[in-house]
């Protein structure tokens, strides 16, 4: 049996080792590399050609959702699933806007995780129930998909991770380190969050990081 290979990226090892022996131990798949970080990952393609790829949402430097545009760009055809803990009802859509073609929570049971590889390996799109349906009431209310269903809407998805990341206690250098920016870049994120949410100065962007991290599912 020809087994289909698979590209996992993920920059915390056990979930990584993790992720490898779920799908080694599969009759039809085989992990053919690993990477912890986006350019880890653009490496590895030089040498092999996955037949599709898992991406984490948070990765060191560039970010999954920058990572899935890339890898649309170089393989167009490698299908890309995201296994990530961040909330699906922020990131799902942002991932399948970007080039994925399903979407998982690292919460789910192993079996879900292996039904949802195989759908993507299949051509088809895995998302949970829950986020067809409010993809399907954006499509059908026309009142709903003219506004922002919140002002976390507005933001980019670099902006959501600097947003994120200030929630989380992360000062502006600690940012620019994770994400290899420079302090300038990352401060014209922090002015641009502030501008789109109407908040007022550094201690009220501040305040509303803690409490949207505080209270994601």
């Amino acid at each position: 049996m020809n087994k289909r290979k698979v590209l996992i990226v993920d920059d915390h090892p056990i979930l990584r080792k993790g992720l490898t022996l779920l799908v080694n131990q599969e009759p039809d798949l085989v992990v053919c590399a690993e990477a912890e970080h986006a350019q880890m990952a653009l490496e590895s393609l030089e040498t092999v050609v996955p037949d599709m790829a898992i991406v984490d949402i948070s990765l060191p430097g560039i970010d999954g959702i920058e990572l899935i545009k890339e890898l649309r760009l170089r393989h167009k055809d490698m299908p890309v699933l995201v296994v990530s803990m961040h909330d699906e009802s922020l990131y799902a859509e942002r991932s399948l806007r970007a080039g994925a073609r399903g979407y998982i929570m690292k919460q789910e049971a192993l079996e879900k995780v292996l039904v949802a590889i195989r759908k993507v390996l299949e051509g088809e799109i895995f998302v949970s129930d829950r986020v067809t349906t409010k993809m399907l009431e954006k499509i059908v209310s026309v009142e709903r998909v003219s506004q922002a269903a919140s002002p976390i809407d507005l933001l980019s998805n670099r902006e959501l991770t600097v947003l994120r990341l200030i929630g989380q206690g992360h000062k502006t250098r600690q940012i620019a380190e994770r994400l290899h920016l420079s302090v300038k870049t990352v401060e014209s994120y922090r002015a641009h969050i502030k501008d789109k949410l109407k908040l007022g100065d550094g201690t009220d962007l501040l305040k509303y990081a803690i409490q949207w991290v505080q209270s994601a599912p």
